[in-house]
């Protein structure tokens, strides 16, 4: 039951109205003065109040500017007598969402107050749904290692302090990243991402400072960067480690400085940016090797949250795989398959290399070929036990192109696995450069 607060100095109106509204299955409170109303709904809370303009000790501005300025979600409908556009508008500034003239028509007034009352509801459900959508946003896990990462994600995300997301490829750091945005003041502010592994030094700059027109060839225009991109808000710095020495030091100095020049400008620029970065690397050993700045990696690593690989958090891969398997199956337009209990043996049994992206590519393979229900046969070969003898096996479900794309997908996570995650070494082990292998990863969306 709704409940209503009535605040009327003329008793007769006080009657009337809460007989009214109380016949149409309100709860009803009533004050005759400003400062009896606020105690009313400071202990009451009504979730609506109709109040006089004009009444002694208080006015009926003054009470809607208290009630607003401590329930700022409670709707206010203001009666007045004398009916003027300047009173309305003054009250509607106020704070008050709507307004009804003495004397007023019993259907006109039930029809303010329930469109008022459904304002409420509908801004207490957007709350709701703000809070439900300030989780953690894609995240799935419950295991004792995530729970972990969950509490460190509720202690960083309210301050502007620079987060370090450390961990294998594939194990969801920029989810992470988001979650840690989404929950912080900046929520309504941009995020912004980029992956310093996947440009050219000098594309990478440009990308990151923006750049003026002429700067160098193409650049027919001014250009803004993610830092300009990401004002207010955060920006993901994904694969910082691969960063080169000479961009550590710019980077270096907008964390210091909070300032920076767009390539090929002269005017400095202030920018409110909280940066997250994230890295597969050990920055430790990358700057005793003398890749990685010693003086960028602490003013990174000032919170690190080390992201758990998917071998660390295996009572997290039945709800995983149920989820996977509910996505896509929604994306093909069927019902989503059940897993039989081989089937779910080699997937525990896995050791998981590329992690919950792994994972997920091949869910997503097997409901596309299962039937009713996923079995080993639906899996990928490396899943399977006789993973050597399957190897050899020409697929029937799959063109050569298709195929041979398969084998390369394979090989780059095995690479990653055996390089530590380096997708530097990886590259190098596989004969590609760092950017043709960027490309290739996110293709095959690893990592």
């Amino acid at each position: 039951m709704e409940r209503i607060l009535i605040v009327d100095d003329e008793k007769n109106y006080l009657v009337v109205l809460q007989a009214l509204l109380a016949d149409n299955g309100y709860e009803m409170l009533t004050a005759q003065n400003g400062p009896q109303a606020l105690a009313l709904a400071a202990e009451e809370e009504p979730d609506l109040v109709i109040t006089d303009m004009r009444m002694p000790q208080m006015s009926g501005l003054d009470l809607i500017q208290r009630l607003k300025a401590r329930f700022n979600e409670m709707p206010i409908i203001v009666m007045t007598a004398y009916g003027t556009v300047e009173n309305a508008v003054e009250a509607m500034k106020s704070g008050a969402t709507d307004y009804i003239s003495k004397p007023f028509e019993n259907t006109e007034l039930l029809l303010t107050v329930q469109k008022a009352l459904k304002m409420r509801r509908l801004l207490f459900q957007n709350r709701l749904l703000k809070e439900e959508l300030k989780g953690y946003g894609e995240i799935i896990g419950d295991s004792k290692a995530m729970r972990q990462v969950y509490g460190l994600i509720d202690k960083v995300a309210a301050t502007r302090a620079t987060v370090l997301l450390t961990g294998e490829s594939g194990t969801g750091k920029e989810l992470i990243a988001r979650a840690i945005h989404t929950r912080s003041p900046r929520a309504e502010e941009p995020f912004v991402a980029v992956n310093c592994m996947a440009l050219t030094e000098t594309l990478l700059e440009s990308e990151l400072f923006g750049h003026e027109k002429g700067a160098f060839t193409g650049a027919t225009s001014r250009r803004k960067g993610r830092f300009e991109m990401a004002h207010g808000g955060t920006l993901f710095l994904d694969e910082v480690g691969e960063m080169s020495l000479s961009l550590q030091v710019k980077l270096l100095r907008v964390l210091q400085e909070r300032t920076f020049e767009r390539v090929g400008g002269n005017q400095q620029l202030s920018v409110d940016v909280r940066i997250v970065a994230a890295t597969n690397r050990d920055l430790t050993q990358a700057v005793e090797s003398g890749d990685f700045r010693e003086d960028l990696f602490y003013r990174l690593n000032v919170v690190r949250i080390d992201v758990p690989p998917l071998s660390q958090r295996r009572e997290d891969l039945p709800v995983l795989v149920a989820h996977f398997v509910k996505k896509y199956a929604t994306e093909v337009g069927r019902p989503a398959p059940q897993v039989d209990k081989q089937a779910m043996e080699l997937i525990y049994s896995h050791s998981w290399p590329g992690n919950v992206r792994e994972l997920e590519n091949a869910i997503e393979r097997a409901v596309i070929l299962a039937g009713d229900s996923i079995t080993p046969g639906d899996l990928p070969l490396e899943i399977r036990p006789d993973q050597e003898a399957a190897a050899t096996e020409l697929p029937r479900d799959l063109s050569l192109n298709d195929a041979l794309e398969d084998l390369e997908r394979r090989m780059i996570i095995r690479a990653l696995n055996e390089a530590g995650g380096v997708a530097s070494h990886a590259a190098e082990a596989l004969g590609l450069t760092k950017s043709n292998l960027a490309y290739k990863l996110k293709k095959y969306e690893i990592g």
